[in-house]
């Protein structure tokens, strides 16, 4: 019977599980939430969703959820997707005054027989099933954007405004993957827009044969690429994690014109517990927790300079 652990010869940790990565500093707390659960045997799949939920409840995080920078027209949406061991998944996208996306996506997953609910009708559905209206658009973020409106200029800083998501993926004690991704998508984007962020296989996938894998940065980049499901490709024709995340920048710096403009990274996890990252500019972190404890790591990155 074929085993796809007989591909990573002899790269498998020992005791490497569970494990949780997630992106950016604000990682850490995420994981910290997600370590209680997987920390006591839960299940990967809960660990991710109160991971990010954490991030998305927080205002001073102005990429995601309550906080989130709004679009051009001051309008904050959001959008999440959530993918299981067993490749069940369930996205949201466009979504406003809902707090927490991510639950409304594995609702999605659980309770209907879409994937995708987008705008209105993922609101309706989310008030339908007990969640309820809320401004997300802050003080802050409100006053970010009214000084944002004096010039209109769009051009996303480079590790600030586009670094666009928290996600994060997860190996719980019974060896079962699962991951999250959510975001309040590029600040000042057109109202309307969608990035990779709740698109199965750009900016979250989950093979619980080989490994996960999620993205984070400018999501029209990824998505032309099918960035996370690349990287969990890569990882079963036997990869590494970090070579994995590597060759997808590459192929991103490969097709992208103004790839020196814009900020990339994924992050991996395998199924024996090895995990890598790789990012196309400088900048870039990730919050790793196992029974080591919980740290930030420097992503390596394509471009020197």
């Amino acid at each position: 019977m074929f085993s796809p652990i007989s591909l990573f010869g002899n790269n498998s940790q020992e005791g490497a599980k569970p494990i949780v990565l997630s992106t950016w500093d604000h990682g850490l707390d995420a994981n910290a939430e997600a370590w209680k659960i997987l920390s006591k045997g839960g299940k990967a799949l809960d660990a991710v969703e109160a991971g990010v939920k954490v991030t998305e409840a927080d205002p001073k995080v102005s990429s995601v959820g309550y906080g989130g920078r709004p679009d051009r027209d001051g309008i904050v949406t959001l959008d999440a997707c959530i993918m299981d061991d067993a490749g069940n998944c369930g996205s949201v996208a466009a979504i406003q005054n809902i707090k927490h996306p991510i639950s409304v996506a594995r609702l999605v997953m659980e309770k209907t027989p879409h994937v995708m609910l987008v705008a209105e009708g993922a609101q309706q559905f989310a008030l339908d099933n007990g969640f309820k209206k809320e401004n997300l658009l802050t003080p802050a973020s409100e006053k970010a954007w009214k000084e944002w409106l004096k010039t209109s200029k769009y051009k996303p800083i480079i590790n600030i405004e586009n670094h666009d998501t928290i996600g994060m993926v997860a190996l719980d004690q019974n060896g079962n993957l699962s991951g999250a991704c959510t975001t309040s998508g590029l600040a000042y984007k057109m109202h309307g827009r969608v990035g990779d962020s709740p698109i199965i296989g750009a900016g979250l996938f989950v093979d619980n044969e080989i490994g996960a894998a999620c993205a984070t940065g400018v999501g029209e980049a990824v998505i032309k690429i099918v960035g996370s499901h690349l990287v969990v490709e890569l990882m079963r024709q036997g990869k590494s994690p970090e070579e994995a995340c590597r060759l997808a920048v590459e192929r991103i710096m490969k097709k992208q014109k103004n790839y020196k403009d814009i900020q990339v990274g994924f992050i991996a996890l395998r199924k024996d517990g090895a995990y890598g990252s790789y990012a196309l500019q400088k900048g870039f972190n990730m919050a790793v927790n196992n029974n080591s404890g919980n740290k930030m790591e420097d992503v390596k990155f394509l471009l020197k300079g």
